[in-house]
């Protein structure tokens, strides 16, 4: 390892620059408004898999965003790696909840990143983890002790649902052809104990609208005669869980995989302090299905929740109106074997059938995706807990994520590969959120950890 530390050592303050740089790019996918700097970025993308010493290195056109694709082969007899990341980032609203502009990196030291964080939008997720990868090649590159094959595939649509990337992976599976598929998109449990995630859910996004009478009406002369699409959204939004934070949804847990007594004491060993949860989040007490404790409501269990809601008047002062329509967009993550289209025609028809006669209801679904469950005897997963113990001296923990990654399933279903997800980020480095940020202990733990895994999965795919 000793290179690889010096190599890191060496190079340090260039790599956070370097990564400072990406970051200054507002690369949002879900706002047209930036179009053009999420194609900017994959510009700048293209130039550092250049740099990191990538023979061939392409921006693949697609009918949306490009996907930035590189290889290094430097036998065809090895095994090769396909690496997987986004470039685009999610939106920074609210801009006022920020203590720093979200496009305007800074390193400010925290409690738990006493050697500073970068906070930016996109820092953790996921262009300070993809970008772990490509200098983790660079290392290797320039140290020249790259033991395989590498591959790269960058999209510009994670955070949009990747329609791009479902057009893309089968129309392209011969470049993509791959032993193993690894990415960091994902967490870990703490600085002091890394873990492996085997396990991501799925996704189903729509957005509603109740449309109420044909124009906003005058609540004085109108109200009490009048359905109000905001309150009957809110009713009906109120409606689809029950006491018990059961999701009301006919049909919902049909295939939902129920874990076994033994299966959810392994998890139970995970480290988790419920006093320090709720202190980091500033709240009294946590909320979920019962039955369940925290860790198991955030990752084995499904889940319905309300994104944004909005009608009516909301600026400053006030205005006595009955508005004619009200929407909300809502998220439900699902658990392996729930089909996320499935799900979306079961929230579909309920939705539409618990509305009243007096208003009208339109479900647009957005996008979705397939939960994923990777196994721990593969020889990926096997290489990722090596290389993870020789950089933090503990063994990982394997843990099942909260989060949903739609592609995964993909993946497996049209390259037949497995994917290993080798996270460094912290559950508190305000992903979606104001202040989103990075360790640079993680981020240079990353650069150091990836190339060990190249390494023990080279020597144990032998």
């Amino acid at each position: 390892m000793e290179h690889i530390k010096k190599y890191v050592h060496e190079n340090k303050e260039r790599f956070i620059n370097e990564l400072v740089d990406l970051l200054k790019l507002p690369s949002v996918s879900a706002d047209s408004a930036f179009s053009q700097d999420v194609l900017n970025t994959a510009d700048k993308v293209n130039f550092f898999l250049e740099q990191a010493g990538c023979d061939k290195v392409e921006i693949c056109e697609t009918p949306g965003y490009p996907i930035v694709y590189a290889e290094k082969i430097i036998d065809p007899a090895l095994p090769t790696v396909l690496v997987y990341g986004h470039y685009d980032v999610q939106p920074a609203d609210p801009i006022d909840l920020w203590d720093s502009p979200p496009f305007e990196p800074v390193i400010k030291k925290t409690a738990l990143h006493p050697d500073g964080a970068i906070f930016a939008r996109g820092a953790c997720d996921d262009k300070g983890q993809m970008f772990m990868h490509v200098k983790a090649l660079e290392l290797m590159m320039k140290t020249n002790t790259l033991p395989c094959n590498v591959k790269f595939m960058i999209e510009g649509e994670e955070e949009v649902g990747s329609s791009s990337l479902s057009w893309f992976v089968p129309r392209n599976k011969e470049k993509l052809k791959n032993d193993v598929i690894l990415i960091s998109d994902t967490g870990m449990i703490s600085n002091q104990q890394p873990s492996i995630t085997t396990g991501l859910r799925g996704l189903s996004y729509v957005e509603v609208e109740v449309t109420g009478p044909n124009r906003d009406l005058h609540s004085g002369l109108y109200g009490g005669a009048v359905a109000n699409p905001i309150n009957i959204l809110s009713k009906m939004i109120a409606s689809l869980h029950d006491e018990n934070n059961h999701i009301t949804i006919p049909g919902f847990y049909d295939k939902v995989e129920e874990l076994s007594k033994e299966e959810r004491a392994e998890m139970a060993k995970r480290p988790f302090s419920l006093d320090e949860y709720k202190k980091a989040l500033d709240i009294d007490d946590v909320y979920g299905e019962s039955g369940y404790d925290t860790n198991e409501r955030n990752s084995i269990r499904p889940t319905l929740d309300v994104n944004g809601i909005w009608g009516g008047y909301t600026g400053e002062g006030a205005k006595t109106v009955i508005a004619s329509k009200a929407f909300a967009k809502i998220s439900m993550r699902l658990v392996p074997n729930q089909d996320w289209k499935e799900i979306t025609d079961l929230f579909q028809k309920h939705f539409e059938n618990i509305a009243p006669k007096s208003v009208k209801v339109v479900v647009k679904p957005h996008h979705g995706g397939q939960g994923y469950v990777t196994p721990i005897d593969s020889i990926g997963y096997q290489a990722a807990s090596k290389a993870y113990t020789d950089t933090f001296g503990v063994t990982p923990i394997p843990v099942r994520s909260g989060g949903s990654i739609p592609i995964v399933a993909l993946f497996e279903e049209e390259l037949k590969s497995k994917t290993i997800m080798m996270g460094f980020g912290l559950d508190s480095d305000a992903i979606h959120s104001p202040n989103e940020h990075f360790g640079v202990f993680n981020y240079l733990k990353g650069i150091e950890t990836i190339p060990l895994f190249y390494k023990y999965f080279t020597e144990l795919s032998k």
